[in-house]
């Protein structure tokens, strides 16, 4: 074996190929041809969109496994540990595993260079097939026609939402990200679209493929009643199903929507009773995250776009605190800053600017309030993550909240912050 520790594999991986994102499916294909990993035994369920894929996959695989199937789940990217990307029954798998399948696909790639992502794409399809699930539940990386994962042709094919995002790689509007994202679509197969105005490349795909498409507000949908909702969707008979009033889960009503129409979709069959408890268990890392910590709340979240900030927003509204809200940020240099700022302008009392230096794709902190100052906006410290916690602890109340946004890279430094701490009082995970 080439390396014995995964540090040392990500480290080797990090380093091994030319360019960090190589978008192109000829290389990845070659080797998982030669691992016969390309005609899996499981059925496949692939997740595209630009934002809700992450509570979509975790759904999902939550409904199969609550029917009494093994589960394998590849998600990106990780927050504490590279584990967390690819999982079985709601568990990362074992360092050893990911390490044994790295030097397979070593030995497999030989002359093929292959990127940090089409790596672990293939660890998890290696895992998968060595460990003899029953489904496969993957979730796109970035766009969907040349991302890793459409090597492997999906069963059901579910786009949760199309907004402007990674334009550099995928188009600085909607009809071609949408195009991008439909690339995961396969002929006659199973579609499922939970964007309630999907651009017109996905509808004209989408019938060219003659694909069973489930869309949202046509096909299935969901009507919140107080604290409960209600859900409707369409069998592959074409009958009409209606679940009774559930309480409402944590993770976001569309990609919960989604997840039910791609399951009903499969011949799943599950009471609402089970649904019901399923969906409300769901935890996932940096969405809405509530935690305690040190008498103070939390609220997580990756928001790094004006969509996704706009619908934190729309849940911060729903809960305003007694006290004040501060908010510890940072973004990447190349996302569209001012307006997933502006979506929070109005509900932050006190900013707290997290330099990200070992990021190189991360903005600066005087780009960020220079950003915030378009709007006002006075920013009351900066700096890394031990001085920004020790600062905002000393001035933050028990009455007040905190929220943490803006990257994956800002909530994983707060995770680990607080993972190093043990007064996490209520909700880590």
């Amino acid at each position: 074996m080439r390396f014995v520790s995964l540090d040392d594999w990500l480290g080797w991986l990090e380093q091994s190929h030319p360019k960090e994102i190589d978008l192109g499916l000829d290389r990845i294909r070659q080797v998982a041809e030669r691992l016969d990993l390309l005609r899996p035994r499981a059925k496949v369920i692939t997740v595209a969109g630009t934002n809700g894929k992450g509570s979509c996959v975790t759904a999902t695989a939550g409904l199969l496994q609550t029917a009494g199937f093994s589960v394998g789940v590849y998600t990106s990217p990780h927050l504490l540990h590279y584990a967390e990307r690819i999982q079985i029954n709601g568990k990362p798998v074992a360092d050893q595993l990911i390490c044994a399948a790295f030097d397979i696909i070593s030995t497999a790639a030989a002359e093929i260079s292959l990127t940090y992502f089409e790596y672990g794409t293939l660890a998890a399809l290696v895992i998968f097939k060595q460990q003899d699930v029953d489904y496969i539940v993957l979730e796109v990386g970035l766009g969907g026609r040349l991302d890793a994962v459409n090597i492997i042709d999906a069963d059901v094919a579910v786009i949760t939402s199309i907004a402007i995002d990674h334009q550099d790689w995928l188009g600085d509007n909607r009809e071609d990200i949408g195009r991008e994202k439909a690339g995961i679509l396969r002929e006659q197969q199973h579609f499922v679209c939970a964007d309630p105005n999907p651009p017109k490349t996905i509808l004209a795909l989408a019938k060219q493929l003659n694909t069973s498409a489930h869309f949202i507000e046509r096909d299935f949908s969901f009507a919140v009643q107080g604290q409960s909702w209600l859900w409707h969707g369409k069998a592959v008979t074409g009958e009409d199903v209606h679940l009774p009033s559930m309480r409402i889960p944590h993770l976001p009503l569309p990609s919960m929507a989604a997840a039910l129409q791609a399951v009903l979709v499969l011949n799943i069959e599950l009471t609402t009773e089970q649904i019901e408890q399923c969906l409300l268990n769901l935890v996932l890392a940096g969405r809405f995250q509530k935690l305690v910590f040190q008498e103070r709340e939390f609220i997580l979240d990756v928001a790094h776009n004006p969509a996704a900030t706009e619908y934190f927003a729309e849940r911060l509204h729903a809960d305003l605190p007694a006290g004040k809200t501060f908010a510890i940020v940072a973004m990447m240099s190349d996302k569209d800053r001012s307006a997933s700022l502006a979506n929070l302008v109005g509900l932050v009392d006190e900013w707290y600017l997290l330099d990200l230096a070992y990021v190189p794709r991360a903005a600066t902190p005087i780009a960020l309030a220079e950003n915030l100052a378009v709007f006002n906006v006075q920013v009351n410290a900066t700096g890394n993550i031990q001085n920004l916690m020790r600062e905002i602890l000393t001035h933050a109340q028990p009455q007040d909240r905190i929220l943490v946004f803006g990257s994956f890279f800002t909530v994983a430094a707060v995770l680990a912050y607080m993972q190093a701490d043990s007064q996490v009082s209520r909700g880590f995970q």
